[in-house]
């Protein structure tokens, strides 16, 4: 079985697949503000106006003027008087003076001359239309100002940003109805073996049905790519090189998962080189699993070759193939993986110089979590169903002792 002339560390063989990416103009639609869930702003978005748009009152009490409560306590309350009380949605009927309050509700607009609120548990009714202050409150207490948030011009979120809930609520409260956003990336994935066979046929003897366009496409689609199965291929140099050229032509990036032999992973290899160049960039990267990994650039889009068992083809996909679809996107700002703190059960072994990753399940004690290591075969794709995330083991570590801290990244 041939030898990998060079293993290199992930990190370095992803640099060396983006380094030979050229920048390419983002493809830009736009979208309804409320429908744009996860995905990517393609342009810088400022503030039209102040918000809130109005001084504010955050909880349910009394409009006041600060000076007028220092010293009030439950032993020796202040005394004001109550002038009015504001309209939720409408502009106060009353302009506040010294030595009286307002009765305001969460959200309200603060009448003139007021600058805190009481909150209402600190306050009780002395007689009709005077209130007793049981706390002094500081200026600016339980209010918001005019563009405490966000200030006209102000730069909401930079090109490049993924919208959560979050920043679709901003947006929608400041009007922002529509905004531009990247298209989704196309990915095309192709599965090849003569073993493989669709999902909804029943193997014969031998065959095994395709999982890996699926599970990849799954994960091209939750971060924000648009994956397009290309079906599967024979082991074939002919079929190859024609399904590679139709995937590559309609394709942004195309993915090929191949099978586990040596000359299956040549095979692709040789093909990827016809598409364009510089072709094959990597072929073998010192990590575990996946190290029969492939990175090429064919004229500009990356066609990278995933090893063909089902568990190595999804974590390999997660440490190349999807920053491939961030920079595709226009992502500026990669977000820290969802990580859990944990602490492993049992001794994991690992060999000098290579990176490993190994699924694990969270459980519960008393006092955070434990990450209990799945042994598995990279064929078997339960092992990862069943497992909460992954534990990476650098390079330069000959494994990790039981009871180590770990950081479980969250599948």
């Amino acid at each position: 079985m041939p030898e990998f002339l060079e293993l290199l560390p992930p990190s370095e063989a992803l640099d060396v697949l983006l380094n030979n990416l050229p920048a390419v103009p983002l493809s830009i639609e736009v979208l309804k503000t409320a429908n744009g869930v996860n995905r990517i702003i393609a342009a810088d978005i400022t503030a039209p106006e102040p918000l809130p748009p109005f001084d504010r009152s955050t909880v349910d009490g009394y409009a006041v003027l600060a000076a007028d409560t220092f010293g009030a306590s439950e032993s020796l309350p202040a005394y004001l008087k109550l002038a009015g009380e504001v309209a939720m949605g409408a502009k106060p009927g009353f302009t506040l003076q010294p030595g009286s309050a307002g009765l305001i509700h969460t959200g309200g607009m603060l009448p003139e001359g007021a600058d805190a609120v009481l909150m209402l548990e600190n306050s009780q009714v002395a007689r009709p239309g005077e209130i007793e202050v049981l706390k002094a409150v500081a200026v600016n207490e339980n209010v918001l100002r005019t563009g405490e948030d966000v200030a006209p011009g102000d730069l909401l979120l930079a090109a490049g940003t993924r919208l959560r809930p979050a920043e679709i609520g901003g947006l929608l409260a400041l009007g922002i109805t529509q905004v531009p956003v990247s298209r989704p990336p196309r990915v095309g994935i192709l599965s090849s073996g003569d073993e493989v066979v669709p999902p909804d046929t029943r193997p014969e003897i031998g065959q095994v049905r395709d999982v890996n366009s699926y599970a990849l496409a799954a994960l091209v689609t939750r971060r924000g790519g648009q994956a397009n199965t290309c079906g599967i291929v024979p082991d074939r140099a002919d079929a190859l090189e024609n399904a590679l050229r139709e995937a590559w032509k309609s394709n942004d990036l195309v993915v090929i998962t191949a099978g586990s032999s040596a000359s299956t992973r040549d095979l692709t290899a040789q093909t990827i080189q016809k598409i364009g160049r510089p072709g094959v960039l990597v072929h073998g990267v010192n990590v575990k699993p996946g190290k029969p990994t492939i990175l090429g650039v064919c004229d500009g889009k990356a066609v990278i070759g995933l090893p063909g068992n089902p568990v190595s083809a999804l974590v390999i996909a997660g440490l190349f193939v999807l920053p491939v679809i961030d920079r595709l996107l226009g992502i500026n700002t990669a977000r820290p993986d969802a990580t859990v703190a944990a602490h492993l059960t049992v001794n994991l072994a690992s060999q000098a110089g290579r990176e490993d990753y190994v699924p694990v399940r969270l459980l519960a004690t008393g006092e955070g979590y434990s990450a209990d290591p799945i042994f598995y075969k990279s064929n078997l794709i339960f092992s990862l169903a069943r497992a909460d995330g992954l534990v990476h083991i650098p390079a330069d570590a000959t494994g990790l002792p039981a009871n180590a801290a770990v950081n479980v990244i969250l599948l």
